[in-house]
């Protein structure tokens, strides 16, 4: 299963909850999977959406999903300690583990050699902390959507593209929708 069958199977999961989805073909791909306002797609800046959901999930109270890839959290290795030192049990990080760089043409990364993301996680502090395959990623998801337990998911799943298109919206247009979104619901 590559990471485009993944997020099909999690949408009818996570699509009533936040999500701020990595840079590049993830983004892309979910946009043309599911597009709604509360879907923060990051269009420039690579190893960030983690960082980013776990900031919104520290300033309001609905719970947030930030999808990163094992690439992203790779160049921004900083973002698990600081998961790990500012717990919001109402945000979730998925890893999607292809053990490659996809966006780019799927060079391998180290998280698809000897470098366990998993172990990282735990090792910077994390406390929950699951890895699991593509099958069990929906079921998994679930468990952490119930546990109200901030969660670290690394799910391994194979490295391929499917052709999407590029997201031509605005990005200010990206933002002030979700932001709109946010307000509403914290609002009610």
């Amino acid at each position: 299963m590559i990471r485009s069958e993944v997020l099909k199977n999690l949408i009818p999961v996570i699509s009533e909850h936040f999500v701020v989805c990595n840079i590049g073909l993830p983004s892309q791909e979910l946009h043309l999977l599911d597009d709604q306002p509360t879907n923060f797609y990051m269009l420039g800046t690579m190893g960030l959406a983690s960082s980013i959901g776990l900031g919104l999930a520290l300033a309001q109270n609905q719970k947030v999903i930030s999808i990163d890839g094992d690439g992203s959290v790779l160049t921004n290795f900083g973002t698990l300690p600081t998961i790990a030192n500012n717990v919001a049990d109402n945000f979730i990080l998925l890893i999607i583990d292809n053990g490659s760089y996809g966006s780019t043409g799927d060079q391998p990364t180290y998280a698809g050699q000897k470098t366990s993301l998993a172990a990282v996680a735990t090792a910077c502090g994390c406390e929950n902390v699951i890895e699991c395959d593509a099958v069990n990623a929906v079921d998994t998801m679930k468990e952490a959507l119930d546990s109200d337990k901030m969660t670290i998911i690394v799910c391994k799943c194979e490295s391929g593209n499917i052709k999407v298109p590029v997201i031509t919206m605005d990005p200010v247009v990206i933002r002030d929708r979700f932001m709109r979104e946010i307000q509403a619901r914290n609002a009610g």
